[in-house]
């Protein structure tokens, strides 16, 4: 079970790690509280630190709170759709055929059986979106593999909850989340990046800060970029 703090009606999670200073982190999209700490630190040091940064983790959770999110999506005509970053209106095209999605000018046309439902059209479009991305990261994995001077074993695509990216860096493996896809694309190459920071430095300590400092000097104006986003309309859990 994670070790926790309770601060009044404020919860927050604590790792204890092979660190020598003391991290504090405000995850979205929920603004979920996270404080990694030496492996010896007390839990009443810990609590003291924590009742020290109070009024910054409320700031930055009122601000996660505040973020604009995508309305629910219901895949009617002229309905609003992201594709790296770009605003597309729907076009549905039922006919007979496998499904299809393309885009063309400003429209994004989804191609499915007559009478489809809803929840087949977002299946289609979410596989689309999936496969965008795994279209575009080879090439920057590539690049940067280069660069770093790591090797990235395999990458996968999927639907992720709470993060935008993950990396087992004991196998040499990456996650990247679908929605990467709606966002413009060097913010996918941020996520890529930071991951692969990860096969260099497992934790998020100084020397991981200090690899992304070296390699995406950029690296906290593409994090924030991509939190001031909107939020897909799921309801996303921890």
């Amino acid at each position: 079970m994670v070790p926790q703090i309770t601060l009044g009606d404020m919860v927050l999670d604590v790792a204890f790690k092979n660190i020598k200073n003391v991290h504090l982190s405000v995850n979205p999209p929920t603004g979920r509280v996270r404080i990694s700490a030496p492996l010896r630190m007390n839990l009443d040091v810990i609590r003291a630190f924590a009742i020290s940064k109070i009024g910054w983790i409320r700031q930055q959770q009122k601000k996660m709170q505040s973020q604009e999110r995508e309305t629910p999506r219901e895949y009617l005509e002229r309905e609003s759709h992201y594709v790296w970053g770009k605003r597309y209106l729907l076009t549905l095209d039922e006919r007979d055929g496998a499904p299809n999605v393309e885009l063309s000018h400003r429209k994004l046309v989804l191609q499915v059986r007559p009478g489809s439902s809803e929840e087949r059209k977002r299946v289609v479009l979410e596989d689309w979106y999936r496969q965008q991305v795994k279209v575009a990261v080879p090439p920057l994995v590539a690049k940067w593999e280069r660069l770093m001077g790591v090797t990235v074993n395999r990458f996968f695509v999927q639907r992720m909850k709470t993060k935008w990216g993950s990396c087992n860096h004991r196998v040499g493996n990456i996650r990247l989340n679908t929605e990467l896809a709606k966002k413009p694309k060097e913010l996918l190459e941020y996520v890529i990046v930071h991951e692969m920071a990860h096969l260099l430095e497992p934790t998020h300590n100084e020397r991981f800060i200090a690899v992304l400092d070296k390699y995406f000097p950029s690296w906290r104006e593409a994090r924030a970029e991509l939190n001031d986003l909107p939020l897909t309309a799921e309801a996303w859990k921890d």
